[in-house]
């Protein structure tokens, strides 16, 4: 049973599933800085607010007429 408060961690493969992109994508992502992480031995684990937030970033991405006329 895990705390309310207590921040959430996903794997890469689960941040993966979530974006609908190759782990490898998300490897990249962290190790540019892009998305932050936390090592835990020889694996990566992502905080889940930080992947919701670069989704939803990604999603004001395409709604922001700015952006889709190529501006």
């Amino acid at each position: 049973m895990a705390d309310d408060g207590a921040p959430r961690f996903l794997t890469v493969a689960e941040v993966a599933e979530m974006a609908r992109v190759s782990r490898m994508t998300v490897y990249r992502m962290v190790h540019s800085g892009e998305l932050p992480a936390i090592r835990v031995g020889k694996s990566y684990r992502v905080p889940q607010a930080a992947a919701e937030e670069m989704l939803s970033g990604s999603l004001g991405e395409w709604n922001d007429p700015r952006t889709a006329s190529g501006h």
